[in-house]
Order: structure tokens, then sequence, then C-alpha cells
């Protein structure tokens, strides 16, 4: 297929509570405002799906989405991605979004796309990946130990032709320099953006994207542009060795996962909640610092308002009415989390 007829690819990396969701539905705005139909890969390491609930409620464009739930798309649902991007193929967008879980490695992703089943219908535009400017540097000392995580962290921002340190409202200067002498690392040539809430100007991600309609055979030049002009659509920067592709071990067995000793667990909620809005935080505040994220639908007897979806990232709280009426539950997400006593107090909590 020619390169101009190829559709672009997106991929959004970062780790935990970086603003991944925050920025895709930002991207899904101005696509819309440019007249392009995006497909949506989401995935998420829960079983509970509930940044695609949101993106769908924040945006009133209709586009495809593909969601894969419980497990990560580089290595535990890496035999699903094909059968998803095909999928949204199939229903004939102008762009593909990738959002990955925090705890991706995108070079890995990055593979996927050039297998040859994919590789004539797709390119990679950019890999953006986002850095929480608050808590980046602590997360490094917190899992200093763990090899894995720390190269599949390493991958984040080797793999990035855009590289956004978000959440800059929350930090003093000197810690940006800090923050950014990290980033630059791991990577020295991929662009730097500073945010607030992921914001930052989308004119040129978008500059060579046109309806798939309206591209020309003909034209042979390459269609999207890279911050390194030197990178062909398909190369991997890796100067940092990361987990084979090949998901074997010498035992036998499956291979680690990029994502190591984080686990998710899923609280059930099956009626209105007895206990104050209060209690619920300090419940979740209890598992730091190996809490990472939490995420869910609530609703509370007293007083009897509409469902909220909860939010906790970077140890704030962040409380939103919905008009939903689906089920109910919380999602923890966090570094080795005492699963068998999280759900004992949850319990007794209710």
């Amino acid at each position: 297929m020619n390169m101009a007829m190829k559709i672009p690819v997106v991929v959004l990396s970062g780790f935990l509570g970086s603003g991944k969701t925050t920025l895709l539905i930002k991207l899904l705005e101005e696509a819309a405002a440019r007249g392009l139909k995006p497909g949506v890969l989401m995935n998420e390491l829960g079983k509970r799906d509930i940044d695609g609930e949101l993106i769908s409620r924040s945006t009133s464009t209709r586009f495809p989405l593909e969601k894969m739930l419980d497990g990560c798309i580089c290595c535990t649902k890496k035999d699903e991605i094909q059968a998803a991007l095909t999928g949204l193929l199939q229903q004939d967008p102008d762009l593909l979004l990738l959002e990955l879980t925090g705890v991706a490695n995108p070079e890995e992703i990055v593979e996927q796309l050039a297998e040859p089943g994919l590789l004539s219908k797709l390119y990679l535009h950019r890999v953006i990946t986002l850095v929480d400017a608050e808590h980046a540097l602590e997360y490094n000392s917190l899992f200093a130990s763990d090899k894995q995580l720390v190269r599949t962290l390493r991958s984040q921002l080797s793999a990035a032709d855009d590289l956004i340190i978000n959440k800059t409202d929350l930090i003093p200067p000197v810690h940006s320099g800090k923050v950014t002498e990290m980033v630059r690392k791991y990577n020295a040539e991929g662009q730097v953006h500073y945010a607030v809430n992921a914001n930052i100007p989308l004119a040129s991600l978008f500059s060579t994207i046109r309806p798939v309609s309206r591209r020309l055979p003909q034209v042979t030049a390459a269609a999207g542009s890279s911050s390194r002009g030197s990178r062909s659509p398909f190369q991997i920067v890796q100067p940092h060795q990361h987990l084979p592709a090949t998901p074997t071990s010498a035992s036998g067995g499956e291979a680690p996962t990029s994502y190591s000793r984080i686990n998710t667990i899923s609280l059930p909620i099956r009626e209105p909640l007895q206990i104050p809005v209060s209690k619920l935080e300090r419940f979740i505040k209890k598992w730091s610092p190996g809490l990472l994220r939490a995420k869910g639908y609530v609703r509370f007897s007293q007083p009897k308002k509409s469902a909220y979806l909860m939010q906790y990232s970077g140890k704030r709280f962040n409380w939103e009415a919905m008009d939903y009426d689906g089920p109910l539950y919380l999602v923890l997400i966090g570094y080795r989390l005492p699963e068998p006593l999280i759900a004992e107090e949850w319990a007794m909590l209710r």
C-alpha cells in the first residue's frame, strides 16, 4: 500500500496517573474539529472499564472504540493486538489512537505494529509519553529494586517522540528542572513539552494527517513526520535493553510481565455506601505508598444524589457527579498491594 494511504498511529504512553486519558480526550476533540474520524484502542490492567466509559461521556463525537481489559497490551494481551486493530481498520478511521496502560512498554507495541499483517496498513506517526512531574522522581526511588518495572519506565521515556512533563502547576521550578534532567538522561532527542492538564498545542501533531477520502494514492512521500528526523516509521529507540517480545522464559513458562509487582484489585459495590466520603478516602489512603491509582463509580446512601466518578492520583482525590446507572465498584492499582487484607477490610468497612 502507498504510504500516503496508510493509517497513522499515535501511541499514548506514560506511568499510572500521568494524564493519558486527559490527553486522549483532547486529541479526540482536536480530531473532530479537523473533520477526522479517529479509531481508539484502550487498554486497562483491571477487568473494569472506567476510562473507556469516561471518554465516551466526555466527547460528543462518536468514534470506533476497542477495549482490552484485564491485562497489559505489551505482554499478557499481546496476542489480541492484531485482531483489535484490524477491527478498528474495518471501520475506516483516518487515524488510530492507542492509549496504553500505565505500565506498558511502548517499544513492544511498536514491534507489534511492524508485524506483516499490520505493516501494509499502518504507520507509526508518533509516540507520546506523559510524565507526572510531581511524582516521577519519587517513583524512581520506590521501584528501584524492581528491575523489570524500572526498564519499562525507562522505555516509556526513551521510545517517545514527544515527552509531556505534565502537572507542572504542582511543583516548583527547581523540581521541574530535576524532572527534565531525568527525562533527558533517557531521551536526548524527543521534544519536551511542559503542561497542566495535558494541555499542549496539537496543531503540529495533526498537520500531516488527512481524511482517508481526501488522500491521493499517487503521493509517495512519508505521510508522517517525527521530531527525530532520521527515525524511520518503525525504528525503535532503545538505549536500554528491554524485555524480550517472545513470551517464554528459560524454565519454559511465561516471561515476566512489563509491570512485575503491580497489581489491580476490583472491589464491588452492590448497594449505596452507608459511610461518609471521608471514611472511604481514609480507607483508600491507608494503602499508600504502594497505592498508585484508584478509580471507580460510587454512590452513597446520604445524601441521595447521582453516582460519582472517583479518581485518586498523585495522592489527590477528584469527585465528579455523573449521570451513570451502571455497576458500582472501585479499582485499586498499586505496587505489591496486599489483596486479601484489602478485600477483608473492604467487607468490614461497608
